[in-house]
């Protein structure tokens, strides 16, 4: 009789994944970073396990968006005092931080429960093409053709 495999927190071997943001639209992109921080991209996926790998994001300022989407999208955030609500267009956002607009779109790509912020804490998002983690060995993973 076959037994269900229910991977452990001790065998949970990590990759790194580099992924340039300039290759594909941020909603694409963010699906396929999301399924590697999460792990079910791998046979072991449990799902109160973490079993996701580390992704490093570099290009974050060249994001690429269709349509209208730069004067079109919003990001809002309330003060929690009356007329409190500041509203930003993703043009605005880029220009302030080239990070935040890819680290929410991924963020919201994520199951909402207590291993997002464990999950969260293995992406790095760099807006230029260097980033810091040369000695890790990440691997180059295309988002176009998924390898």
């Amino acid at each position: 009789m076959m037994k269900t495999y229910s991977a452990k927190p001790s065998e949970v071997a990590r990759k790194w994944y580099v992924i340039d943001a300039s290759e594909m639209p941020l909603g694409r992109m963010a699906s396929v970073v999301a399924t590697l921080l999460t792990g079910k991209n791998k046979p072991m996926f449990t799902k109160h396990i973490d079993c996701g790998d580390f992704v490093v994001i570099i290009n974050a300022e060249k994001i690429v968006v269709t349509g209208n989407k730069l004067e079109d999208k919003k990001y809002y955030h309330h003060s929690h005092y009356p007329g409190g609500l500041k509203t930003a267009t993703l043009t605005e956002k880029l220009a302030k931080d080239p990070t935040f607009p890819v680290y929410r779109a991924i963020r919201g790509m994520l199951p909402v429960n207590k291993l997002r912020d464990e999950r969260l804490a293995r992406l790095k998002i760099y807006a230029g093409s260097e980033h810091n983690h040369q000695a890790q060995k990440p691997e180059k993973y295309s988002v176009k053709k998924g390898k």
